[in-house]
């Protein structure tokens, strides 16, 4: 359910109004919050947002909560948009969760990160891995029309548990041939690059398994009619846990893959400040 906006001023540094709230599942929500007019960033970056912490019992002062929080929304878009996992007995995320339109969020306009075209040499075909969460960088860089200029093809590929779990990229998938921004600012030619690669570990769905398990088995080739990862073809960014981070780059390193970053571009990237 999505809850509409109602009007506050920010009282916390570095302040932000939210905008938007809507809760996906009881263990995912996504939230706007309104966007500096100075911030500038990269589709794909990160920056860190959250709220103060409760007083110290014998100061009284109170220190900000922060986390890394990749922006889920275009570097175009006039607001921010990110995609957050609910922890009930975590710092940020169980205070978090609950926030309204009108709240303020405490957001450090300061964007990094490793999930950037910059950071990877051209190619032919660009693959997003993700699992839960890490969806969201990914939400950005599919709206933004430098990726589908720069590649003929692009394949996200999304694990999660549930199928409840995958509907925020489903939807916003879906959009974008009926969103008529959408389709004006990427175009048909650009929709049609896009394949979207969607797999549950748990709950019965069209497409079951690890996407590690996937590709070491050649499912995901042979699904999406690819003769095979090539370092002269293929790019990917990574986003997920630890454990899909490390056995991705094991698996794309097979492949004659090499990871780049911003100052040394190659062949893939992983996003190293996303946990979840």
């Amino acid at each position: 359910m999505t809850t509409a906006p109602r009007a506050a001023t920010p009282a916390l540094p570095d302040a932000q109004t939210v905008t938007s709230v809507t809760h996906w599942t009881d263990r995912l929500f996504s939230f706007r919050v309104t966007r500096p007019a100075s911030l500038r960033f990269r589709s794909g970056e990160f920056v860190m947002i959250g709220l103060m912490g409760d007083p110290d019992p014998r100061t009284g002062r109170q220190k900000p909560l922060l986390r890394a929080y990749s922006i889920a929304s275009p570097s175009w878009d006039e607001e921010l948009e990110f995609y957050s996992i609910k922890v009930p007995d975590g710092p940020l995320t169980s205070r978090l969760q609950h926030i309204q339109p009108g709240d303020q969020i405490i957001l450090r306009p300061k964007p990094v990160g490793t999930l950037v075209h910059d950071a990877l040499l051209p190619g032919d075909r660009l693959w997003f891995f993700a699992t839960g969460t890490g969806f969201a960088p990914f939400a950005s860089l599919l709206r933004d029309p430098e990726t589908y200029e720069r590649f003929d093809r692009v394949i996200v590929t999304h694990t999660c548990r549930d199928v409840a779990e995958l509907e925020y990229g489903r939807q916003l998938i879906a959009s974008f041939k009926t969103d008529e921004l959408m389709v004006e600012l990427l175009g048909e030619d650009a929709l049609a690059k896009l394949t979207y690669y969607p797999t549950t570990t748990r709950e019965a769905s069209p497409k079951m398994g690890r996407i590690t398990d996937l590709l070491r088995d050649g499912t995901v080739l042979r699904d999406l009619g690819v003769d095979a990862i090539r370092a002269d073809t293929d790019r990917a960014m990574v986003c997920g846990s630890m454990g899909l981070n490390t056995d991705l780059k094991e698996i794309l390193e097979g492949f004659g893959l090499r990871e780049g970053a911003n100052s040394d571009p190659k062949h893939y990237v992983v996003e190293k400040a996303f946990v979840g």
